[in-house]
């Protein structure tokens, strides 16, 4: 805000005093009726509505600025006299705003990949059959083994018991858990590798 009231008092022309001579009619330009710092006055809180209307609050400041400097440099050039400022500055800001859309609209773009270059993630029937056929050799592999290693095995593995706790629960050593456990998972393996 502080660089905006900077640039509009190094831009604006110097106040007519009441004693000072006044150049003829001829040579006062209409623009330059309305000095920089009186429209910021008048337009600039319209300005800052239609900017937090239509863009995030946190660049709403950018855009006055923008707005207000691109202004100050064509009322600055010499061939150029702007005859309504306000009209002038309501399309450097509609200007900018569409700017913005279409340098986010290029940003997009630029990330999009098309849907032929894209594996598109589905199920894979293959994996869901192959996984179904899997777990019913599991389950007719677990049928076959003896009830009491059968259940030391879930305990450990579905379950999440320890071998101390299952040796605990079962009367069993540690020792005879572990003896269970290699059973079940050769027995497993060799049910699984036999296709």
């Amino acid at each position: 805000m502080r660089l905006i009231t900077d640039a509009l008092k190094s831009l604006s022309p110097p106040r007519v005093a009441e004693g000072d001579p006044l150049p003829p009619d001829d040579r006062v330009a209409v623009g330059s009726v309305l000095a920089l710092e009186d429209l910021y006055r008048t337009q600039g809180p319209g300005l800052r509505r239609y900017f937090a209307r239509r863009a995030h609050g946190q660049d709403v400041d950018d855009l006055m600025q923008e707005s207000f400097a691109r202004l100050a440099d064509a009322a600055n050039a010499p061939d150029r006299a702007i005859g309504q400022p306000e009209a002038y500055l309501n399309r450097i800001a509609t200007n900018l705003l569409r700017n913005r859309a279409r340098s986010a609209l290029q940003r997009s773009l630029a990330q999009h990949v098309p849907v032929d270059e894209e594996s598109l993630a589905g199920p894979d029937l293959t994996a869901a059959i192959e996984a179904r056929d899997i777990l019913d050799r599991l389950q007719n592999a677990l049928l076959r083994l003896k009830p009491k290693t059968r259940d030391i095995f879930l305990a450990h593995r579905v379950d999440g018991h320890s071998y101390n706790e299952i040796a605990k629960q079962t009367g069993l050593s540690i020792k005879g858990v572990e003896w269970h456990m290699t059973k079940a998972i050769a027995h497993l393996d060799r049910m699984l590798r036999s296709r």
